[in-house]
């Protein structure tokens, strides 16, 4: 009979050192706890507000908070593979005359506008919302332990991962403040709670897993706001010319559907020079050396004039605008007369790089000015082809074997007739649309071309005038953007990053000091830890702190007559057995 009450009363003990670990290993973290309902038979169903609650605990979960981050990063996929209207419409167009089967169907699923789509903004604004509702609770919870202290020691340190233990002669008054020292001096919080010192460390994890997921919050509202109040233009400049940020002087201009045209910042730039030199030889023949726009900016209507050199990656900042350099190309100059010699246009004309040695295409327009020798108003066009180092012809077609201007020749073709500008469309500038005109013979009847060096000219048929190639100017394409949350964004994601590396490396701990006098009158001195993980690393720190604690309270020298309290000291005698060699069971003997 005293055998069952004996082990009844054990049984009683372990589950009270086991609800005491439990309630000091669920203290160590802040995820906040699941509410579970009973399963009983009876258990009524849920109302409204119940479904209401439970959808809410499930949306606020870390699962669906990872679950809604990974849908946004697969929905990101279609918008970096597919064209998008909001980045290039020309693309677009294209992309949907060559792909007339799937264009219905992309229109329909908004993958032409990805970013901007319902599908994606849903998901975009679910994942903000479970973040927020995450990571508020966490938050208060935080806040909370780190105004509380660390609990007191549970009743058994033996039952805890790492246990040491060791008898010492010094007052166990005296072991416990010194324990409460070198924990303090190596950056714990601890407190003194009845015979034992409790401390702990490690906060900066779960602080870093707040971080973290704030960061995600921060990134997540700098790209929102970047796609709302952003905007971005495009325009190219022939060497000598300018640009004014005004809506009028950009090429393309796009914005977010919350931009204020108004907030233009004001100010200028000439493009005086650019500057592009070239490998000559060996296998990277051809590869730009130097790239660069040198300009002379000014900010505001009346500001001073200053220089500036834009080149890739390294944008002109201009009160919060970046101007950046992204292509360059050539503009042969032309001058054209009609029948009397009259000057009637003479212009450098941008035209298109289609390869790497910047073989360029295009068309000149002389929409005003010109008239037929019957003294009849009419337009002319030619199909410009322009190389910046010629290399004879090949396949048909000439071409060039250098990108910088060695050798530069124009192939010129000629027509005359409707341009159709005036049609109201819009008008691709480097192409020439000669359905309403007619082609210029040459002696053999076909159509009329030639391959022009600086300072020749074209001589139309029947006295209509000439051509001449006066020789080449450089362009250079700039965007200019304002994005007003790229800079949030770095700093989220730097935070991000720092966040997640704190929640990883950084372990949560809690050691706890006992000091008590034994039935013989010497101290004995525990010491335990326990972690929020599981980690090799703990052991191992518990043991130098009793290291460092056995210079203030040494091992006492073991008595021949001490059996009587062989149950308080451990099997190692007069050492302090490092956490490591220690049982589960360490001092229970």
């Amino acid at each position: 009979m005293s055998k069952a009450n004996s082990t009844e009363t054990r049984q009683r003990e372990e589950e009270d050192e086991q609800g005491s670990h439990g309630a000091a290993g669920e203290q160590l973290s802040t995820a906040p706890r699941e509410e579970r309902p009973d399963t009983g038979a009876g258990v009524p169903a849920m109302s409204v507000i119940g479904w209401v609650r439970w959808f809410w605990r499930q949306l606020t979960s870390m699962r669906v908070a990872l679950i809604l981050l990974f849908l946004l990063s697969l929905g990101a996929i279609p918008g970096s593979l597919i064209p998008q209207t909001s980045v290039d419409d020309m693309k677009v167009q294209a992309f949907k005359e060559q792909h007339t089967t799937l264009t219905p169907v992309y229109e329909a699923l908004q993958l032409f506008d990805v970013y901007s789509s319902v599908w994606f903004s849903a998901i975009y604004i679910l994942l903000f919302v479970s973040l927020i509702g995450c990571i508020v609770p966490r938050t208060g919870q935080f806040v909370g332990q780190l105004r509380s202290r660390p609990p007191g020691a549970p009743k058994r340190l033996t039952r805890l991962p790492a246990y040491t233990t060791w008898r010492t002669e010094a007052e166990p008054e005296e072991v416990r403040a010194a324990a409460l020292a070198m924990l303090r001096g190596r950056r714990f919080r601890g407190h003194e709670v009845g015979d034992a010192v409790a401390a702990e460390k490690g906060y900066l994890r779960e602080a870093g897993n707040l971080v973290f997921h704030i960061a995600l919050i921060v990134m997540l509202i700098a790209f929102a706001s970047g796609q709302l109040f952003k905007s971005e233009g495009g325009k190219l400049v022939v060497e000598g010319d300018g640009f004014s940020n005004t809506l009028t002087q950009y090429d393309d201009f796009k914005s977010g559907s919350l931009y204020d045209s108004d907030s233009l910042a004001p100010f200028s730039f000439v493009l005086d020079d650019f500057v592009g030199t070239y490998e000559k030889s060996g296998p990277q023949r051809g590869t730009p050396r130097t790239f660069e726009a040198r300009v002379t900016y000014a900010e505001g209507a009346d500001g001073a004039e200053r220089k500036g050199v834009i080149k890739v990656n390294e944008p002109l900042v201009v009160d919060g605008t970046k101007v950046y350099l992204i292509a360059h190309g050539y503009a042969p100059v032309v001058t054209v007369r009609d029948g009397t010699g009259k000057v009637v246009s003479k212009s450098a004309v941008p035209l298109l790089p289609i390869d790497n040695n910047i073989t360029s295409s295009g068309a000149i327009k002389v929409m005003d000015g010109y008239k037929d020798k019957n003294g009849k108003k009419t337009q002319l066009g030619f199909k410009a082809f322009f190389v910046p180092t010629f290399a004879g012809h090949g396949k048909g077609q000439m071409f060039s074997q250098f990108p910088a201007l060695d050798f530069p020749v124009l192939a010129l073709s000629a027509y005359q007739g409707s341009l159709g500008v005036d049609s109201g469309l819009a008008q691709n500038v480097y192409q020439l649309d000669t359905s309403k005109m007619k082609e210029f013979k040459d002696k053999d009847g076909e159509l009329l071309k030639k391959l022009l060096m600086p300072g020749e000219k074209l001589d139309l048929p029947d006295g209509a005038g000439s051509i001449t190639f006066d020789g080449v100017e450089e362009w250079a394409s700039f965007q200019i953007s304002q994005q007003p949350g790229n800079g949030w964004a770095l700093g989220g994601a730097v935070a991000a990053i720092a966040g997640l590396a704190g929640s990883l490396f950084i372990q949560r701990r809690r050691v706890w000091v006992r000091a008590v006098r034994g039935a013989d009158g010497v101290t004995v001195v525990e010491m335990a830890g326990l972690g929020r993980s599981e980690s090799a690393k703990l052991p191992e720190e518990l043991g130098d702190l009793s290291a460092a604690l056995v210079t203030t309270a040494p091992v006492a020298p073991e008595k021949p007559d001490a059996s009587a309290a062989t149950d308080a000291t451990n099997e190692a005698g007069s050492r302090p057995v490092h956490p490591a060699e220690a049982p589960a069971e360490g001092a229970e003997k």
